[in-house]
This record gives structure tokens, sequence and C-alpha cells, in this order.
């Protein structure tokens, strides 16, 4: 396959899977790996992930369980084409369908109240927080300017039929604003686990799960932490990204 000029090929270690990803544009993060490992799609699920950027929690979603199919959305023509190719790249057009829409939009292009998964990394700083950075596609990753948390839950919730889950990897900071959102949009956070860089640091991340009309009831999960105090990733890490123990020594 035919590579841009300031593009590169990662290989993800799932069923030699890999990923095209730009060196000067948003390239994947630690949280989207989490958020793919944290979701579990059922036999044969339809999934829809918001926001898929260049589609790496659909590939792991997929490539970690059996579904039927995984839907990403994304809003950024360029970073669309991107995922696009790497599902080529992979030969899993009939698995993987990526979309080139406003995340408001999915219900009515996907359907509504169909989905038993819904997964999603949104933009994690509100308008007027932190440094806007000059690259729009990371402007747009990084901040709320075309969707907010409310829109990610709203429309999670009209994709997710009666029961469906809905996974999120937000920053602790946020969570205020997110179960006030995922209420008023009928998710109920069952599960959440906190991530810490290390023992003893405070959490940078956290991964939730909400079930759509679900009875009130919120269980937390062991903490999961990245780094060892050597500076070495720990055991579920390596776990997670499929390390052996070669590449952990």
């Amino acid at each position: 396959m035919e590579l841009k000029a300031d593009e590169r090929i990662d290989d993800l270690g799932i069923r030699g899977y890999r990923i095209i990803q730009s060196e000067n544009g948003f390239c994947f993060g630690m949280d989207a790996v989490l958020l793919g490992n944290y979701a579990k799609p059922k036999h044969g699920a339809k999934v829809v992930d918001l926001g898929t950027g260049t589609g790496i929690i659909p590939l792991i979603v997929n490539g970690k369980n059996n579904v039927e199919i995984v839907h990403g959305v994304e809003i950024q023509r360029e970073v669309a084409e991107m995922a696009e190719r790497s599902v080529k790249l992979n030969s899993l057009e009939e698995k993987i369908k990526i979309h080139n829409i406003d995340l408001k939009e999915a219900p009515e292009t996907l359907g509504v109240n169909i989905y038993d998964v819904v997964t999603s990394n949104p933009p994690y700083m509100a308008i007027g927080e932190g440094l806007v950075n000059e690259n729009d596609r990371k402007q747009i990753s990084r901040h709320e300017v075309s969707c907010t948390i409310e829109d990610v839950c709203k429309t999670a919730s009209r994709l997710l039929k009666h029961h469906g889950k809905f996974y999120m990897v937000h920053r602790p900071s946020r969570l205020a604003d997110i179960f006030v959102s995922l209420r008023a949009n009928k998710l109920e956070p069952k599960k959440m686990r906190f991530v810490h860089p290390k023992v003893n640091a405070k959490p940078n991340l956290v991964l939730i799960e909400a079930v759509k009309s679900a009875r009130p009831e919120l269980l937390m999960a062991e903490p999961l932490y990245i780094y060892n105090e050597d500076g070495s990733y720990t055991d579920e890490v390596h776990e997670i990204y499929g390390l052996d123990r070669e590449q952990k020594e």
C-alpha cells in the first residue's frame, strides 16, 4: 500500500493487524488501547466507536472479540480516510466500516436502538482549558470543538439497544460532567476503573462502563498501574499490549 510522505505503518500485535499513522498528525495513545481492551462486547455484537480517529479502537475490538461488525465514526475527513486505508490494509472491509460524519449524525446514518456496544475516547478538554494546538487534527481530537460530553452520551444512548453497554475513557477531573450527562441520557454508570501512571501517583485516566436503562449500582475495579517504580511497564500493561517476556526485558 502506498503511503503519504509523513505516514508509517505500525504493527498492533493482534492477529497481525497493522495501522497507518501520520507522523505529523494525531497518532493513537495508550488511552485508546486501554479502552479497546476494556470494552467487552459479546459474541456477534454490533459495535459503534464514536470519534474513531485512525481506527485503533475498531481494530482492537474486532481483533480481540468475535463481533459481527464495528462502525467507526470520524468527523475529520483526512483522518477518516486514513482509518479506511488501515481497514483495507488488513482486509477487514466486511468487519469494520468507517463513516466520515459528525458523531451527532450517527443515529440517523446507522440507526437507533440497535447496537450492543458503543465506545468513545472523546476530547478531554472543554473549550477554554489547556493549550489549543495549531494543528487542527489535534485540536479537534483533544478539545471539545466538534462535540461535548453531552453530545457523546446522547448519541451513544440513541444508538444502543435496551441494556446495551457504553464504554468511555476520560479524565478523572471531568467525572462530575460525565455522570450528569450519562444519567441525563439513560446511561447508568455501572463500573469504573482509575488508571494511574504508577503506585502512589494520582490517576490521570478513568475507564467507565455504563448500561442503558439499568438500575443504579456503581462498582469500583482495582486500579490499573502503567509503570513500575523502575519505569518499566507493569505486567498488566504488557498483557494488554500483547508483549512477550523478551520484549518486557
